[in-house]
């Protein structure tokens, strides 16, 4: 894999993961709906094929109707570097605004993280690397557990 990306992030646990989703949401997404929960699932890759997972809940109150927004990360986001992490984020949260896959979302995506389209190669290259080989380049022993 490219030097670009030498060592994993320490985004460690859920809290640390919605600071860093609100912090990026603050820049980018300022008028976007409030996001409730943000966290790993150890299930996602597993169980829906999937990276990162948004949903977005209805419940009617009385006269109010209220939603609830989740972003979901998979878990094996832990162990890469921080633009691996930012690029699935940057995803998740443009779903926020764009619900479809269109040429909106991705250049919302874009104008959140210039080298969207670059990153989300290389995520993919080495989530085949993993697949081939089994073996990841950045593993828990590389770093402690901070929580930043």
């Amino acid at each position: 894999m490219s030097p670009e990306l030498p060592q994993r992030h320490t985004v460690r646990s859920d809290k640390a993961l919605y600071d860093y989703v609100m912090e990026l949401k603050g820049t980018h997404l300022r008028n976007a709906g409030q996001i409730n929960r943000v966290a790993f699932d150890s299930r996602l890759h597993i169980t829906r094929n999937a990276l990162g997972m948004h949903t977005s809940k209805s419940q009617v109150h009385g006269a109010k109707l209220k939603a609830k927004r989740e972003i979901h990360v998979a878990t094996i986001f832990k162990d890469m570097p921080l633009e691996f992490l930012r690029m699935i984020v940057v995803h998740e949260l443009s779903h926020v605004k764009e619900s479809e896959h269109n040429k909106a979302f991705y250049k919302l995506c874009c104008n959140m993280e210039p080298d969207y389209h670059q990153l989300e190669f290389n995520l993919r290259a080495y989530l085949t690397y993993l697949e081939t080989a089994g073996k990841p380049l950045w593993s828990p022993a590389q770093h402690g557990s901070s929580n930043n």
